[in-house]
């Protein structure tokens, strides 16, 4: 009888831990470090409206149904890329405005840094955050990508205070058209690398954006 009653309490048990079992579901068939990679490159080099899900499942290698359950849908997957890209690829930027003594330092090695990360063979030209806003019409996306150029121009521009503040750079520098400037360029060099421009040409465009800076 106890042996019998033991039993009926171990199947019991493994009924009560069968539906748990079957939601967790099958372990994933695809790395999704990988994946997201694949991804980034497919938006980087076609953008956001120029990348569909069915793009995204062909070139990451895996089904709707498994991007939708690893990722979410197209702009959360999106969002992903943004921050995997910011911090793989595009933050030179903010290395070189946290570690240079000046503005003017940080800035040349930014420019500097870009003509090299705009050009790099292997992979898309350009900057992912400037080329995947082009011809947007999802509203949401399209904020998101203007909010985090916003902020690259307000950290150019708070750099640039601190110096006028120390008297690196003159009393009267006009530091929100100064920002402008600066963002102005990078955003133009990303263009042109999208467009051919050599590493070499875009360097020589940094050393001529340079030589305006203003100085003490």
């Amino acid at each position: 009888m106890e042996a019998q009653q033991e039993k009926e309490a171990q199947d019991s048990g493994e009924r009560k831990r069968a539906p748990a079992a079957r939601r967790r579901g099958r372990p994933r068939s695809f790395d999704r470090a990988t994946a997201l990679e694949k991804a980034v490159l497919a938006f980087w080099e076609n953008g956001y409206e120029g990348t569909s899900v069915s793009d995204l499942t062909r070139v990451m290698g895996i089904g709707a149904p498994s991007l939708y359950a690893a990722f979410g849908d197209k702009q959360a997957l999106f969002a992903e890329v943004v921050r995997d890209y910011g911090e793989r690829y595009g933050s030179f930027g903010e290395r070189a405005l946290a570690e240079e003594p000046t503005a003017r330092a940080a800035v040349e090695r930014m420019l500097r840094e870009a003509a090299a990360e705009y050009t790099a063979p292997g992979r898309p030209h350009g900057c992912l955050v400037i080329h995947a806003a082009a011809n947007c019409t999802t509203p949401e996306v399209e904020e998101s990508l203007r909010a985090r150029r916003n902020e690259n121009i307000a950290a150019f521009e708070s750099r640039i205070r601190a110096d006028v503040a120390v008297g690196e750079l003159p009393a009267d520098t006009d530091t929100g058209a100064l920002a402008r400037y600066v963002g102005a360029l990078v955003q133009g060099m990303s263009q042109q690398a999208r467009d051919g421009a050599r590493r070499e040409e875009l360097e020589a465009v940094a050393e001529i954006a340079l030589a305006v800076w203003p100085r003490r």
